[in-house]
């Protein structure tokens, strides 16, 4: 739940910054409580949810929506998809199963060692894959830094690919109140830390997403 909340506030904070932003999440018969509701956001964000099943379904549906906000947003527009990690593990071996991911991880080590699996599936599958991670959940920054520096060091080792870093947010406090709040962050708790961190991650994003747009 708080990874649904991380990426529905980045896509806020996206949008503040005046990019049209879209929350792009699978979802069943019954939608997830732990997704806003369907339709426009604050700000000029939007979320979508999509009945989808399985990672090759949620593609065609990311596409379909990244070309349908493309033509409406003069920018383009940045499009953020969330799917479950099991996804990615009962993939069939597909080249280039994503080009660009973002894993939000905690300081915990379980979860820093499942982050790493998810990363090496991704940079196998292509060599042009690209991977972020956001830690979240750390007492300080040293502690954060220390995490996302383990988890990028073994990489290198290991598979000879870097790992990008998308910040870090040290104080979740807010973060649980937004959830239960269900608004968002940036507008709730404009001044907190998890705010001001959650905008540099936007800032990141939105920077890397014009620099893959050139390319």
């Amino acid at each position: 739940m708080v990874r649904a909340a991380l990426a529905w506030n980045l896509v806020v904070e996206l949008a503040r910054l005046g990019v049209g932003a879209t929350l792009l999440a699978p979802t069943g018969e019954t939608p997830s409580p732990i997704w806003p509701d369907a339709g426009p956001g604050p700000i000029g964000s939007a979320v979508v949810l999509a009945r989808t099943e399985n990672l090759s379904e949620f593609k065609r549906t990311v596409l379909d929506v990244a070309v349908a906000r493309a033509a409406e947003e003069p920018d383009g527009g940045v499009v953020v998809a969330c799917m479950p990690p099991e996804w990615l593990h009962a993939a069939s071996d597909e080249p280039m199963l994503l080009r660009w991911a973002l894993l939000f991880a905690s300081t915990d080590r379980r979860d820093l060692m499942e982050s790493y699996a998810i990363a090496k599936r991704l940079l196998l599958a292509g060599e042009k894959s690209r991977v972020g991670i956001t830690i979240h959940g750390a007492q300080c920054v040293a502690d954060a830094e220390h995490a996302f520096h383990h988890v990028a060091d073994v990489s290198l080792r290991h598979l000879g690919r870097t790992l990008s870093s998308y910040g870090l947010l040290v104080d979740d406090l807010h973060i649980y109140r937004a959830i239960v709040a269900r608004r968002p962050i940036g507008i709730e708790h404009p001044q907190s830390r998890a705010a001001r961190a959650l905008q540099d991650v936007a800032r990141m994003i939105l920077e890397d997403a014009r620099k893959l747009t050139v390319a």
